[in-house]
């Protein structure tokens, strides 16, 4: 993982995705930019923010963002690895639903799972 792709000062944007919260949708797991602390959702997510926030901002980095994990990956050289701890706050509250949010998430929610 290179070192500009990583900043460990910067906090996350929030504890949900950006897009997600602003547009009324919902995910499933969420992902953290290592360079910016953005927060999208993951590929398995109706949305896929965190990959769309790659391909606009060219921050190739991303944490898992879910309570008890650490992984990095790296969408430019489609790498997996490990690197610093990130500024908390290091994921999503433990008591936020999966998927979330609370409210959003339709009763037919796996149908709409990317596979």
């Amino acid at each position: 993982m290179t070192s500009e792709a990583i900043q460990p000062d910067v906090p996350p944007s929030g504890t949900g995705c950006v897009e997600c919260l602003d547009n009324g949708g919902w995910w499933f797991h969420l992902r953290r930019c290592a360079q910016c602390g953005h927060i999208g959702c993951c590929d398995t997510s109706p949305a896929q923010h965190a990959t769309a926030h790659w391909r606009e901002t060219g921050h190739p980095v991303i944490q898992s963002f879910e309570p008890g994990e650490d992984w990095y990956w790296n969408f430019s050289t489609e790498e997996a690895g490990s690197g610093p701890q990130l500024a908390p706050a290091t994921s999503r509250p433990d008591d936020q639903p999966v998927p979330g949010p609370a409210g959003a998430v339709p009763s037919d929610w796996r149908s709409k799972l990317n596979r």
